[in-house]
């Protein structure tokens, strides 16, 4: 729905299917609910998902233009897209391989580009579109620092084959559309400063040689449209995670002059470890010990050192280290719960970004992305539809709609 600080949506991989009509019987079941809680009356933006399969059926005009009359006929619109899980996201193992493939391979960038095709069909007319997307790869997977250079330098040549397009289809007249990179804990992106390193590196060298040649761009001008169609996808839940204070990134994304494209509003798991017994706080985080998800953990210790543990598990092998203060748990939870138990939330960066946004705002997206509703603890788990429209409702107070 337009609020006066951006499109707020939420983040439909919380609904399974990966096939098209799969997925659009989750559509069909869910969204008129969720808009007549929090947008009767008023037409309802949409953050789609697409799986590569649902993304190549959805391709086909019939599919295309049932799914466009659908939307007109419930009041809805489509203005940002999820590019990040490739493959299966619900009911199977998913963990590291949310990562595959990554952007070295031609099947990352062909996907991402039929994404951007089928968003442009259903964007309204004058509104820009943003698809966030993985942070080129998954870190463990390199070993050594000579080949996570050479994946970098792999992945961001079929990257910039996307944004070509992008740039082509707004010269043509065709709507802003951007790819929004979304860094996480281990990926080979996953905090702002690697982001940074990364786009001044990376991204805007090889960008400018490219773009100046194609398109006769000058340099500034090559700048201009890399940072146009490139922008960060600031999920709160990740840089949490990584214990980066919101208000230094926003900055920091500004000083340098890079654009946020959307903000996914999600909150991670955190406690104190306290010295001695501390088997109530690490039993409660076994309790999110899940086998679908990848929960990585970033464990802060008394000399302000971090460890990174790939996985709970590997967190919770060590969970007897007393020189550990803090661990901080990529499980998304629900936003409107702030405790559970010995645990809490971060989602008090979710108030200082939102309220960032409502003073200064620096993004028009703004999607939830809960979506570990299917393996949340039983006692946290609500009908979906209410949980979807309560989440929804507690960000539109935070911003005072």
């Amino acid at each position: 729905m337009e609020t006066p600080f951006g499109h707020l949506t939420y983040c439909t991989n919380i609904h399974s299917g990966e096939s098209w009509p799969e997925h659009f019987e989750q559509l069909r079941r869910f969204i008129p609910a969720v808009k007549a809680e929090v947008s009767p009356g008023k037409p309802f933006g949409i953050g789609l998902r697409l799986s590569n399969l649902a993304s190549l059926e959805l391709s086909k005009a019939p599919a295309l233009e049932e799914f466009q009359q659908w939307l007109q006929e419930n009041d809805c619109y489509v203005f940002t897209m999820n590019g990040f899980p490739f493959g299966g996201f619900h009911h199977e193992r998913v963990k590291d391989q949310v990562h595959t493939p990554d952007w070295s391979t031609a099947e990352r960038a062909a996907y991402t580009a039929r994404l951007f095709r089928i968003l442009a069909v259903l964007l309204p007319e004058g509104m820009e579109g943003g698809i966030s997307t993985s942070p080129l790869s998954y870190k463990f997977w390199h070993r050594c620092e000579e080949e996570r250079k050479s994946v970098t330098e792999g992945a961001t040549f079929n990257m910039l084959l996307v944004v070509e397009q992008l740039i082509q289809v707004h010269r043509n007249g065709g709507p802003l559309l951007h790819l929004d990179i979304e860094p996480e804990p281990d990926g080979l992106l996953e905090n702002s400063k690697e982001y940074l390193d990364w786009y001044f590196q990376y991204l805007l060298p090889a960008g400018v040689m490219l773009f100046t040649e194609k398109f006769g761009f000058s340099e500034e001008e090559a700048t201009l449209a890399i940072k146009r169609h490139v922008q960060l996808c600031y999920d709160v839940c990740h840089f949490a995670v990584s214990y980066e204070d919101p208000q230094v990134v926003l900055e920091r994304m500004q000083f340098f002059g890079l654009k946020v494209g959307k903000i996914q509003i999600s909150a991670a798991l955190k406690a104190l470890l306290p010295k001695g017994d501390r088997e109530n706080v690490v039993a409660a985080f076994r309790q999110f010990n899940e086998a679908v998800y990848l929960h990585q953990v970033i464990a802060r210790k008394s000399d302000g050192d971090k460890i990174h543990y790939p996985d709970l598990p590997e967190a919770l092998a060590e969970a007897g280290r007393e020189d550990v203060e803090e661990w901080r748990a990529h499980f998304h939870v629900p936003v409107f719960t702030g405790e559970f138990g010995a645990l809490s939330s971060t989602r008090d960066d979710i108030v200082r970004v939102l309220s960032r946004q409502q003073s200064k705002p620096f993004t028009t997206h703004l999607e939830v992305e809960t979506y570990t509703w299917e393996v949340l603890p039983a006692g946290l788990k609500q009908e979906m539809s209410a949980s979807i429209s309560r989440e929804l409702k507690w960000v539109m107070k935070q911003l005072d709609i």
